[in-house]
């Protein structure tokens, strides 16, 4: 079978569990040797591994806390150890909270900053030493940095600061060969929110608001990110890419 990630190495920031966990299968499937990078939930990142190794690819565990700059340094000292050159990133690592400006005290705003933002920019400065020309690079926004959501402004603005990072990311990578882009997911059932997504009304009226009448799993994302990393996203870069099922038409 044809694998067109096949000699590429990927490294997927907070990929234990949720998003990250189903883009690091995928593009395990699809021939990367993936690094699964993880904060606290090492048991669940070497399950990941063994799933990817299991299923015939290569994996490692890679721990890491994306919002403090030593532990990126750590966990790229990690990553040499274990191989000699990035092919793809994912700056998947996140974190939110559902709290309007009123309740939103400095310490959430400071650390959803630190790991949403601070740490994709610091990841990728670390990065790209490692990264070889023609690579890829996606961040994972959110669509609640295209729309008005004020019951998660301070998780909103992070994801735009993605956004923007992304775009000028591209132009500044383009002579390089390596593509840029976000992917912004809309409702996708993970353990990201579970009070939201554990309420059938909630999921109804989620369901409700997407053209495709359903809300999104991991794997859907993860389909479009993969495509992005292989041949066929070659051509796009500086790109905000909407994975919703079309909610907000």
């Amino acid at each position: 079978m044809h694998k067109p990630l096949s000699g590429k190495t990927a490294l997927v920031t907070g990929a234990s569990r949720g998003i990250g966990r189903a883009v690091a299968l995928r593009l395990g499937a699809d021939g990367a040797r993936v690094a699964v990078g993880y904060r606290s939930g090492e048991a669940e990142a070497q399950a990941v591994v063994a799933q990817i190794r299991d299923a015939g690819g290569q994996a490692f565990a890679l721990a890491g806390d994306v919002g403090h700059l030593p532990a990126i340094e750590a966990m790229f000292t990690a990553f040499d150890a274990q191989t000699d050159g990035l092919d793809i990133l994912i700056n998947n690592a996140g974190i939110g909270t559902m709290a309007a400006l009123a309740d939103t005290d400095e310490a959430c705003f400071d650390r959803q900053m630190d790991v949403n933002a601070k740490g994709p920019f610091f990841v990728t400065r670390a990065a790209l030493s490692r990264l070889r020309d023609g690579g890829r690079i996606v961040n994972i926004s959110s669509m609640v940095a295209q729309a008005a959501y004020p019951s998660c402004l301070a998780y909103a603005m992070s994801k735009a600061a993605i956004n923007h990072f992304s775009v000028s990311l591209a132009q500044e990578l383009g002579p390089r060969g390596i593509t840029v882009n976000a992917v912004a997911p809309g409702a996708t059932i993970t353990d990201f929110a579970p009070d939201l997504f554990n309420d059938p009304a909630t999921l109804d009226y989620l369901a409700s608001m997407a053209a495709l009448k359903r809300v999104g799993q991991p794997e859907d994302v993860a389909r479009i990110i993969a495509m992005l990393c292989g041949p066929d996203g070659a051509w796009m870069t500086g790109q905000v890419i909407e994975a919703s099922g079309g909610m907000h038409l």
